[in-house]
């Protein structure tokens, strides 16, 4: 029936056990990071009771991903995948370790937390790229989108999920049961890790240090659909990113009640569930990158109209508009990128995908506090909407390959079979 098309397509989890156990793995773990964020929010607040050093987790975080992260994905590009994913699993992992037990017998300073945020950042900063290349490996391009989808429910329910149970976990049994929870996760992750196959780098590995990075931004460079889609996604992010509004927001419309402030964000999460469990309305389409623009051209509208109503339950309602349009966006960039990307670039690539996904919501959160100290919060809301409707308009103005079907096909070519990781079906 038609509706069932609407529904979110499980098909890769039926035809991939590969996938479906790196799915399960993933998602549980992301759970226990979530876990694990607010519990450093929480303890860095109760040693400081400064805003300064929780602001300064973000900043631990972000630091090492852009740093490290080109030269990380040069590294995944030379390497078998698989290992050096399971080797940066296994320093998260002992990082997690690290916070559990300072949390259970001698809490450190809030300095030494976040040099183990920064530390397990910086694993991240090799993982995540490494990830990022496996779900194009274990799936035919016709399934790449609803495993993208997938992948991003899982996400998305962890966000919703992980800050309300770290909450009742910490008030509970405190900060450490939180980490060491976080830590046991990451078993999941190595129950999904170790069922993949080995996913060498080719015939074609990357060239060592600087000339591999400068091979990878070469061809983001030459790659107008790809070029696209990444400038699209720092669109949405650096020029409207609302999230460091909130509060301002909830103060200047709403009274100040904390019971709407705390529910801004759930809203953000309700919309990208709800987005991802209909996900098969624009995963099954012909034109993923037309899908993107129009998700981001969403984004910017819902937050425009976010920052313009007074009512609390439409300003709600925009909000879920706007996590709804960002998982689209989202899942539709990624197809586009991961479908046009060779096998020997796909690590520096989606390094560069993770910064562009890092650092754009940190420096839009940045430059919304700006405009709102020398505005208002309202102004800086509106304006950012408008001016995301606006660059994303003249991407798609200026970049055909986003608007046609192109976008849905391989530019380049992928490996052929003596690189193509077997699926569990027969031969790739």
């Amino acid at each position: 029936m038609k509706y069932r098309h609407a529904l979110i397509d499980v098909t890769p989890l039926r035809s991939s056990p590969a996938f479906r156990r790196l799915w399960a793995g993933q998602a549980l773990s992301v759970l226990g990071g979530q876990m694990t964020l607010v519990a450093v929010l929480l303890q860095v607040w109760q040693t400081t009771k400064s805003t300064t050093w929780t602001g300064a987790v973000g900043l631990a975080q972000a630091v090492p991903l852009v740093v490290l992260g080109l030269f990380a994905g040069s590294l995944v590009d030379r390497v078998d995948r698989r290992r050096f994913y399971l080797l940066t699993t296994s320093g998260q992992a002992l990082c997690s370790g690290l916070l559990a037990l300072q949390g259970f017998l001698a809490p450190l300073p809030a300095a030494g937390v976040l040099g183990l945020v920064a530390l397990q950042s910086c694993f991240v900063a090799g993982g995540g790229p490494a990830s990022r290349t496996f779900v194009p490996h274990l799936l035919p391009k016709e399934q790449l989108a609803a495993g993208l989808a997938l992948t991003r429910v899982a996400f998305q329910s962890a966000m919703l999920l992980g800050p309300a149970l770290a909450g009742l976990v910490a008030g509970g049994l405190g900060t450490g049961t939180c980490y060491l929870i976080d830590a046991l996760t990451f078993a999941a992750a190595f129950y999904g890790a170790f069922g993949l196959p080995k996913m060498g780098p080719g015939d074609e590995p990357a060239r060592p240090g600087l000339r591999g990075v400068l091979d990878g931004l070469a061809f983001l460079g030459r790659t107008p659909v790809i070029r696209g889609a990444l400038l699209t996604d720092l669109a949405t992010t650096v020029l409207s990113m609302p999230i460091s509004l909130f509060p301002l927001v909830n103060a200047e419309r709403f009274g100040g009640d904390p019971r709407t402030l705390g529910l801004f964000l759930t809203a953000l999460a309700v919309g990208g569930v709800a987005a991802s469990l209909l996900s098969g309305t624009f995963t099954r389409g012909a034109r993923p990158g037309l899908v993107m623009l129009a998700g981001s051209a969403t984004w910017g509208a819902a937050l425009t109209l976010f920052g313009l109503v007074s009512d609390p339950w439409a300003a709600l309602a925009f909000l879920v508009m706007a996590g709804a349009a960002d998982t689209v966006s989202v899942v539709s960039r990624s197809t586009v990128v991961q479908t046009h990307t060779p096998h020997a670039l796909l690590g520096r690539v989606s390094a560069a995908e993770q910064i562009v996904g890092q650092a754009g919501p940190d420096l839009g959160n940045m430059r919304g506090g700006l405009v709102a100290g020398a505005t208002s919060g309202t102004a800086a809301l509106v304006s950012g909407g408008l001016l995301c409707l606006g660059a994303v308009a003249a991407v798609g103005a200026t970049t055909a390959d986003l608007r046609g079907r192109r976008a849905a096909r391989v530019a380049t070519p992928l490996p052929g079979p003596e690189n193509r990781v077997p699926r569990p079906d027969g031969p790739a």
